[in-house]
């Protein structure tokens, strides 16, 4: 952790250079004025000089003087779907929280994968992946966070903020990105793909096709990411604790809350089905929205009227909205602007390269660019240059699509990353310092294992 002097100190160098660079491109050039924007942004939510919150709010002051965005740009960005989405989730883990839901969970995990700190990460590794696979990634950390920090809560004080406790908020997050590489519906980057190489390039990639290649990497990696933290943990993994959850009886409130849950999750998994059965449209942030607001209206017992009351809102973590709003602003004015089409043009110099190399660098272009762009965005952005250059270049476009697509799953080190990231960083278990370094880890992993993968099976 760096000392306060030292951030200060830091601080002044990272607003040095960004005034700098306006100066020196006399403030007139968007392109340098995004990567001087950009920079401190990162600059800043990697040393942690302000609350990474704090920081997320300098689009919404300095882009449009930049000449970055216009005010819809921003109130796109800031007002996006997904910020709804994350309300309506935060509120439904919340009711389940409230009325200790997540507490029968975990006691029911607990008994199954047993006490000891290893079998407890692999538990919620394997757990949290099987379920995004099919439940969108962001759900699946909503439903599973509440049970981590239940368990958490329910060890001794002064183990609480322990390497298990990294570890164990820090599985929720990466197993929930990882779950969703092993299925074409895991996560909307996978479908982007396949309905850009079907519309550009009439190129059919079916539900086994994916599979195929998905699911193996996605549990090899689980069973790495495991692996990494079991070494990790040091001596922790030779404790075993009584966690002290005691077995309760099912209450009406926990009926009623983890019913709502469960039939936003229903809403979730189901929705191109009921779409295609019923012709009612809807979209992800509107079931998650519907899901709140039952439980603000449906009364949890004879001594309270509703499951929640706005009081309750108080404990959500609202910064991580503004947080989400700013990675997205981010990513936007990069875009429009020009930073990220000139990364692109990184790829022509490696034509003339062996198709392993250029997959390298390609998996390494979208892991490390998925840290700061949303995995969709880089997706619709990455994916038809680099079909474009495979098929001009002779090489398989598949064969370089789908590593890219895979490699936008793995945003493991910054908070903006990815919504599960996101999610667990509120949780005020992990420290931005913490995510860098371990997540920088599981990128490297990630990027060998399906650099690999691509050439062998693709």
């Amino acid at each position: 952790m760096l000392k306060l002097e030292w951030k200060t100190l830091l601080t002044a160098l990272g607003v040095f250079a960004f005034l700098m660079i306006l100066f020196l491109t006399g403030g007139h050039s968007t392109y340098w004025n995004a990567i001087a924007l950009g920079g401190l942004m990162i600059f800043l939510w990697v040393i942690e000089a302000v609350s990474i919150y704090v920081t997320a709010l300098l689009p919404l002051i300095l882009a449009i003087p930049l000449g970055l965005l216009n005010s819809d740009d921003l109130a796109n960005a800031y007002g996006n779907s997904n910020v709804y989405l994350f309300f309506g989730g935060f509120v439904l883990a919340l009711g389940l929280e409230k009325w200790k839901v997540h507490e029968q969970i975990a006691y029911a995990i607990l008994t199954i994968v047993g006490d000891t700190k290893p079998r407890i990460l692999l538990g919620f590794l394997l757990t949290t992946g099987f379920l995004s696979m099919w439940i969108s990634n962001t759900a699946t950390a909503l439903m599973m966070m509440p049970l981590a920090i239940a368990i958490i809560k329910a060890m001794p004080i002064e183990h609480q903020k322990s390497k298990f406790s990294l570890f164990l908020m820090l599985s929720i997050a990466y197993a929930a990105s990882i779950g969703g590489m092993g299925t074409l519906v895991g996560t909307p980057t996978n479908t982007q793909m396949a309905a850009i190489l079907q519309q550009n390039y009439h190129i059919t990639i079916g539900f086994f096709d994916w599979m195929k290649i998905g699911m193996p990497l996605s549990i090899l990696l689980l069973l790495l990411t495991f692996v990494f933290f079991y070494f990790a943990l040091g001596k922790e993994r030779y404790d075993k604790h009584d966690f002290a959850l005691e077995k309760k009886p099912w209450t009406r409130p926990q009926y009623v809350s983890v019913s709502i849950f469960g039939l936003v999750v229903l809403l979730w998994s189901f929705r191109e089905l009921i779409k295609a059965k019923t012709g009612f449209d809807y979209h992800d942030e509107s079931a998650a929205i519907f899901g709140a607001i039952l439980m603000f209206s449906i009364p949890g017992d004879k001594t309270h009227k509703q499951l929640l009351t706005w009081k309750d809102t108080e404990k959500l973590p609202w910064g991580i909205l503004l947080l989400f709003g700013g990675g997205l602003a981010l990513a936007r004015f990069l875009e429009v602007n020009g930073v990220i089409n000139e990364l692109t043009k990184v790829l022509q110099s490696y034509s003339g390269y062996s198709i392993g190399v250029i997959i390298l660098v390609m998996v390494i272009i979208g892991v490390f660019a998925s840290e700061i762009l949303s995995n969709l965005a880089l997706v619709v952005i990455f994916v038809p240059i680099v079909a474009a250059f495979a098929k001009s270049s002779g090489f398989d476009i598949v064969q370089m699509a789908i590593p890219l697509t895979l490699a936008a799953s793995c945003a493991f080190m910054m908070p903006v990353g990815t919504p599960p990231n996101a999610i667990v960083f509120a949780s005020g278990y992990i420290k931005m310092s913490q995510m860098v370094k371990v997540g920088f880890i599981l990128n490297i992993i990630s990027i060998l294992l399906i650099t690999l993968f691509a050439i062998l099976f693709l």
